[in-house]
């Protein structure tokens, strides 16, 4: 069983560590009910500074660890998720809102399968460069070199899995971190640097601050910071990379989107009703790669809104701890009041035809969550390419169905956007699919499905979406740098240009 404590401060040198410094502290909220969960004290800039530090010592040690070593180690770290699963899927539904029926099934168990996927990949020649002869008397070869102390800024959707999305590949790679959680969704980080340390994690390679925007812009504008990973908003993402360019760092950037399912006219209907479904409701609608454009043949619109409102019944609101709920709150009462927003919008001053959801809680909900930050799952109807709520990205249950003629329009509005995650086509002619598909201007694409991201695959999102990759045999690029060296085997240079 987790506790949670009553307080949390900065971690690092293999502890928390009390900051007198510390120049406020804030509180994670449970979203079911909007009752204070714990105090966490904002990290100061000194011992931001002290995180840093740590890492910065731990660094030439732990680069220099044998892989099979650090493999162990991290293997331990995965032993020690998976049997604390339902406990950490316990804190992760306290804290972001998310059902235990999901957070338990999804969150710690798909971030352990990427700490266990980089650790074997290193294991068995990950880092391996290249050799090759260039000459008789010479040859090259390449290394793979871990950058340093890196800093990885958490999303608060998805806490531990995108904390262990950044963290895994880092230390397998022999890199120390710095991590950020959100400061909606703090409450994995020091359960996490926790593991690490209990799997044998040497002191100061991860370390955790705490804090809202200004402890991330210090920690990415920090001159010992060699790498930034975030996971956020497009604004936001933007300042992060600015800020990082301007110190020569490497960045991985994972932005938003507005992405577009495209049913196409074969499509079985039954099956694009319940891909919509996945990509609009899982989660409380709260995943950047959501199909919140959904796309439809005019010829079966009608078809596709009756089951589609069939299937809404099967949205269950309510006791997140029960097995059968599979909708929770919006994370944070900030969020839940810009997902209203973009809801009134919708049917104020877009006029979009309201065809479920709206303004207001589920039905029935125990008198104990009634002050939560709950939404209804919501789809407008016969919407406009120029609506608010197709245009921007709403992070929330929110379904925006558009008609068209021709697949040849269908494909053309849904590129005209400025960001690029994800996309998804449904239908029954594969060629047919993989061709739309090669169309779409995404990163991350599916076909008759939404949403999985196993970690074998890599995942980044084009236009104004995001830089470089995570996860995959390519994530584990973003955390290294190359060296080239050439070694000639005939004599001194001066040798060499003797003999010209």
């Amino acid at each position: 069983m987790v506790v949670i404590e009553a307080e949390r401060h900065t971690f690092y040198a293999g502890k928390p560590q009390p900051d007198s410094k510390s120049p406020g502290h804030f509180e994670s909220i449970d979203p079911s009910n909007g009752e204070p969960l714990c105090t966490i004290h904002t990290s100061s800039y000194q011992s931001i500074d002290a995180a840093i530090e740590s890492a910065r010592v731990a660094f030439p040690s732990w680069s220099t660890t044998l892989l099979a070593e650090r493999t162990r180690i991290l293997q331990r770290a995965v032993s020690i998720l998976r049997q604390r699963n339902d406990a950490l899927a316990r804190v992760e539904t306290l804290d972001t809102g998310k059902p235990f029926s999901e957070t338990s099934t999804v969150d710690i168990v798909t971030g352990a399968d990427v700490l266990e996927y980089f650790a074997n990949l290193v294991a068995s020649g990950g880092l391996n460069g290249e050799s090759f002869r260039l000459r008789p008397s010479a040859m090259v070869y390449t290394s793979k070199e871990p950058l340093g102390v890196c800093a990885g800024i958490g999303a608060w959707n998805y806490p531990i899995q995108i904390a262990l999305w950044k963290s895994a590949p880092c230390l397998a790679a022999g890199n120390c971190m710095v991590y950020k959680p959100s400061e909606f969704t703090p409450l994995h980080a020091e359960y996490l640097a926790e593991i690490y340390r209990e799997a044998g994690l040497p002191d100061g390679v991860f370390n955790v601050v705490y804090g809202a925007g200004e402890v991330g812009a210090y920690l990415t504008a920090h001159p010992t910071i060699a790498k930034v990973s975030f996971t956020g908003q497009v604004a936001t993402g933007k300042r992060v990379a600015g800020s990082a360019a301007g110190g020569m760092k490497y960045v991985t950037m994972e932005l938003g989107g507005k992405s577009p399912l495209v049913v196409l006219p074969d499509a079985a209907v039954d099956q694009a009703v319940d891909v919509a479904m996945m990509a609009n409701f899982f989660s409380s609608g709260q995943v950047c790669t959501n199909g919140t454009r959904v796309f439809i043949p005019r010829s079966i619109k009608k078809d596709f809104e009756r089951v589609l409102l069939e299937r809404i019944a099967f949205v269950r609101a309510g006791d997140l701890s029960d097995m059968a709920t599979n909708f929770g709150p919006l994370s944070s009462r900030p969020h839940h009041a810009k997902v209203v927003d973009y809801i009134r919008r919708g049917i104020e001053e877009d006029k979009a035809t309201l065809l479920c959801g709206g303004l207001g809680q589920p039905p029935n909900l125990p008198a104990n969550l009634q002050k939560g930050y709950w939404v209804l799952p919501t789809v407008f109807t016969n919407c406009r390419d120029d609506m608010a709520i197709v245009r921007d990205e709403i992070f929330g249950p929110v379904m925006a169905i558009l008609t068209y003629d021709t697949v040849d329009e269908a494909v053309q509005r849904a590129n005209a956007t400025e960001l690029g995650l994800a996309a998804g086509v449904v239908g029954r002619d594969i060629d047919q699919c993989h061709l739309v598909i090669s169309r779409l201007e995404a990163g991350i694409t599916w076909v008759n499905t939404w949403g999985e991201s196993p970690t074998e695959m890599a995942v980044g999102g084009w236009k104004q979406s995001g830089l470089g990759v995570e996860n995959g045999r390519r994530g584990l690029e973003a955390w290294v740098r190359n060296k080239s060296t050439i070694i000639e085997m005939g004599g001194s240079a001066a040798t060499v240009f003797s003999k010209l």
